[in-house]
């Protein structure tokens, strides 16, 4: 296995994890250290440590079922025993009784240790305001 097919490895661990609300397989895909931060789409989503990560995600379990997590575009850098992976998807959830489709863009920071893990995660929605084209929103 390559670096890069290691490293889109931790990404479809994650997206299992995840989509089976299993907190320790998603902790699992971390380091293990307390030197972890996650940025969510929420307002309140800055977590910094395990104790913190780990209960952003049990509150993301317990709002919502992710269903599926759809890889679009993905660009994966890797230095020495660091890399950076830039990736679109859309996931599929289940809320309150409705199925929605989010669209999300991630940056993932990882190390190389044994295996590689991830230090930091940036969660984004595409801005809804802002016509494709445009740097930024319109001003009526």
């Amino acid at each position: 296995m390559t670096q890069e097919q290691a490293i889109k490895a931790t990404l479809d661990n994650y997206a299992s994890a995840y989509c089976a609300k299993d907190i320790d397989g998603l902790m699992n895909v971390f380091d293990d250290s307390d030197d972890i931060s996650v940025i969510g789409t929420g307002a309140d989503e800055l977590c910094v440590g395990l104790q913190s990560v780990r209960n952003l995600f049990e509150r993301n379990f317990a709002q919502a079922t992710a269903v599926r997590f759809h890889w679009q575009w993905c660009e994966i850098n890797i230095l020495n025993n660091y890399a950076v992976v830039a990736i679109s998807l859309l996931i599929d959830l289940k809320s309150q009784g409705n199925k929605i489709n989010v669209p999300i863009r991630w940056s993932v920071v990882l190390k190389k240790t044994d295996r590689w893990v991830w230090l930091h995660r940036h969660a984004s929605s595409p801005a809804s305001s802002q016509r494709e084209g445009d740097a930024y929103p319109k001003v009526e």
